[in-house]
């Protein structure tokens, strides 16, 4: 199977390497600890009434799905710059669309994610290339108008004024 643009997740070099430390220091740390409390809980008795057992199990379970999650990611992970025009909409790069078109209703973002992209002090925040305002810009240029239906259903139209690389 292929992977699609939307599939990819653009990481920087300094981004995939924190993700790939924690999954090392959870597949090489963190389980050992959770499977020593685990069987530690389960010494002591009755399982049924051991808060501890039971508070092991759970971490263990989120603890384990953090593992599949950093797992996909660096599974689909590209590092490096995000491919496309320097004014084209692509992940990786901070976009500003104003609203109807409307120079005084803009909004900058990240576009990707800002805990696999990092950073960056100059957005407040991110939108995802699989939300319905990231899936429709998605190799926009500067200048093009870009209507979209929200999870409302209301259609809305931006009009992409700025693309600038992260």
């Amino acid at each position: 199977m292929s992977e699609t643009t939307s599939d990819v997740i653009w990481l920087t070099q300094e981004a995939y390497d924190k993700l790939e430390a924690e999954l090392i220091e959870l597949k090489t740390v963190g389980r050992p600890q959770v499977s020593a409390r685990i069987a530690a809980a389960r010494e002591e008795g009755d399982l049924s009434e051991n808060g501890g057992y039971h508070a092991a199990r759970e971490e263990q379970g989120h603890m384990e799905g953090r593992i599949r999650q950093l797992e996909d990611l660096l599974r689909r992970a590209q590092v490096g710059e995000a491919e496309g025009a320097d004014d084209e909409v692509a992940p990786g790069k901070i976009i500003t669309v104003a609203y109807d078109g409307d120079e005084d209703d803009t909004e900058t973002f990240l576009y990707g994610s800002r805990e696999i992209l990092g950073t960056d002090d100059s957005v407040d925040h991110a939108v995802s290339p699989q939300s319905p305002l990231g899936a429709a810009i998605v190799g926009a240029k500067v200048g093009d108008e870009v209507r979209y239906a929200a999870p409302s259903g209301k259609e809305l139209m931006v009009v992409v004024t700025k693309v600038a690389a992260l």
